[in-house]
């Protein structure tokens, strides 16, 4: 069997399963992985044999999606044409972790798709969603990436075809502690904005991951550190509370680690506000956004922020096996 396993380049969390399921693919057969959306000089810690503009987004610096940034890098006619060539009559099956180019390629071909995405799960009716609703965002999750056999991820098993997060193996054996610091990782703000705020909590101990940060400093209680990946993991064991995005691979680490977890959603970005909504329901604080308002938020957090149990098993191998036989018996 030949598959092609697709992947979003945008975000960390499409990365973290693509490290995950790409060796269990390979012992059903022989695999290929194209990736698109992230900067075209990005490092991936998978072998990548194409890699594609695809349509991504990009992050702003007061808490959203810049939108200019976004619409700057939109190559809509190099996206039609690597549909058009896509090129997957090869392969037998596709995996797709929600990568626009093999989707509708796949679909344009007549190759069936296993979808393997978070958004999967995020629209699905059974799912959490804000009071609020956005028609765009939740056309955007339907649309954007489309499938014939659907998998989708989320913190809890709302239906059966719903599954609890993948936690990759490096989070499930690293040692866990609490040296008394907490995580910050909020890559839609600023540096500055979030040291500004953090600083008028002196007593507690920040350890800040910035996409931004060229080189670690420290001010005062506050330590700033460029975003890597073993780097982030270690610090979060050992962290007491974790503070980022409400993204899925964060919050998903920090929950089945056992910290205690605060979240700030991205505006704009229809996903987040339904992560959010997700985590509310079970516990999990969330603040609307990031700034001095939100300062006694925060310290009551830290000072008494709750702890929320999970049940995140490892059903990778499964999960994926089985996805195979029904993607194949498709075609049967």
């Amino acid at each position: 069997m030949r598959i092609l396993y697709a992947f979003q380049g945008t975000g960390n969390g499409h990365h973290v399963r693509a490290q995950e399921f790409i060796p269990i693919l390979k012992t059903l057969g022989e695999v290929d992985v194209w990736v698109s959306g992230g900067a075209t000089n990005k490092k991936y810690e998978v072998p990548v044999d194409r890699q594609l503009r695809g349509v991504g987004f990009s992050f702003g610096t007061k808490g959203g999606i810049s939108f200019g940034e976004t619409l700057r890098q939109l190559r809509p006619v190099q996206a039609l044409r690597d549909i058009t060539n896509g090129g997957l009559t090869p392969y037998d099956l596709v995996f797709n972790d929600f990568e626009p180019i093999s989707a509708w390629a796949a679909r344009w071909q007549g190759v069936p798709v296993v979808g393997v995405s978070h958004q999967i799960a995020v629209h699905h009716p059974a799912s959490p969603k804000p009071t609020k609703m956005d028609s765009l965002g939740m056309g955007v999750l339907k649309h954007y990436a489309p499938c014939s056999h659907p998998l989708g991820f989320h913190f809890k098993r709302y239906v059966p075809d719903i599954r609890t997060p993948v936690i990759r193996r490096s989070v499930r054996e690293v040692p866990v502690s609490d040296e008394g610091h907490v995580v910050v990782y909020l890559p839609a703000y600023s540096e500055a904005r979030i040291v500004k705020v953090l600083d008028q909590m002196p007593k507690q101990s920040w350890w800040v991951f910035s996409n931004h940060c060229a080189k670690p400093y420290t001010h005062r209680n506050i330590h700033v550190e460029p975003t890597s990946s073993q780097g982030f993991l270690r610090c979060m064991a050992s962290a007491k509370g974790v503070l980022c995005g409400a993204g899925f691979e964060t919050p998903s680490e920090a929950l089945h680690l056992g910290k205690s977890l605060m979240v700030v959603p991205m505006h704009g970005q229809f996903e987040q506000q339904c992560n959010a909504a997700a985590l509310a329901q079970m516990g999990v604080p969330v603040l609307p956004s990031f700034d001095d308002s939100r300062v006694p938020e925060l310290r009551e957090w830290v000072n008494q922020g709750p702890f929320v149990e999970v049940d995140y098993p490892d059903e990778s191998r499964d999960i994926l096996t089985r996805a195979a036989e029904i993607g194949l018996g498709s075609i049967r």
